[in-house]
């Protein structure tokens, strides 16, 4: 991307007409919102001045931030590496508010945009309000805080427009509100149609997608080795409700399809295959085996031990 030196700075004439959003507009929007600011100082103080640009202190996001005001208003804002990109420009401080309204943290409103552009505005948002957690197989997520409830509405409005699943929340002592984006699926949706520009949020993310095993029960062919397979696994993810009630769960349909199968073919026994959404929103299915033969069976038939049974 070529930018002019700071000596050959412009700005393009302005339209009277409304701005029109493009891939590098929508950006610019969705980076003021988050850590921008599109501001003037009191109309009571003699000497005014008018101020835009983000603050950050990541080099990757201020680049791209001036690289694409300079290609929606042909000038280049000053970079503060580590700190800031701004610009004071009244004619480009008006235009923005004229068009779009405030850009203060309670105010904002996210643009109506179509699919395409509303992508590349959430993740210029993530990029500066989002975090990404991974604790190894127990809690992997992604989510961002914001003072701004309806801002934030709008948000998760758009995510699930394109299938993603949040969960909202309020911290009452700090007065803000928070979005969260867990399971595999919503993850790697996250991933593949919005992503990060931000390198280390990235590099966290693929770490996360990474994380996730895929849970394949591999049952040998051999008849005793797949007997003695099954009463393992029993005995390791049955759940026992008295007096006729077992479940087995899994991440993974496959699994349970092959154990049903498995448990009619050797001791008679028949289980249902339902389907849940646990409270993170992770997908999850249940093989259920509630008829008192064949809780008796798995009793009679020592595929379960005594514990599991007196617990």
């Amino acid at each position: 991307m070529f930018l002019p030196d700071k000596h050959r700075v412009f700005i393009l004439s302005f339209s009277k007409e409304d701005m029109k959003f493009d891939e590098n507009l929508s950006s610019i929007h969705a980076y003021l919102c988050a850590d921008g600011y599109v501001i003037k100082n009191p109309n009571s103080q003699r000497h005014k001045y008018y101020r835009i640009g983000l603050r950050n202190n990541n080099s990757v996001l201020l680049k791209d931030f001036q690289n694409k005001f300079f290609m929606v208003f042909g000038v280049v804002p000053r970079l503060i590496l580590g700190e800031r990109c701004e610009i004071g420009s009244k004619e480009i401080y008006e235009r923005l508010s004229k068009t779009f309204g405030s850009f203060y943290s309670w105010e904002w409103k996210m643009p109506k945009l179509n699919k395409k552009l509303t992508k590349i505005w959430l993740r210029s948002y993530f990029d500066c309000e989002g975090w990404v957690f991974c604790k190894s197989h127990k809690n992997r997520h992604v989510g961002a805080d914001c003072v701004n409830e309806k801002g934030l509405d709008q948000i998760i409005d758009e995510m699930n427009k394109i299938g993603i699943r949040t969960i909202k929340k309020y911290n009452k002592k700090r007065n803000i509100y928070r979005i969260l984006i867990y399971g595999k699926d919503n993850l790697n949706k996250f991933f593949k149609l919005i992503g990060f520009l931000h390198p280390d949020k990235l590099k966290k993310l693929k770490e996360i997608l990474e994380d996730f095993i895929v849970y394949e029960w591999s049952f040998p062919q051999e008849e005793e080795k797949c007997k003695k397979f099954i009463k393992e696994l029993l005995n390791e993810k049955i759940r026992i409700k008295k007096p006729y009630y077992a479940r087995i769960i899994s991440k993974e349909e496959n699994n349970l399809k092959k154990l049903n199968k498995w448990l009619k073919y050797f001791y008679n026994i028949e289980g249902r295959i339902n389907k849940g959404v646990n409270g993170r929103g992770t997908i999850y299915f249940e093989l259920n085996i509630n008829k008192k033969k064949d809780i008796e069976n798995l009793i009679n038939n020592k595929i379960i031990n005594n514990i599991l049974i007196n617990k």
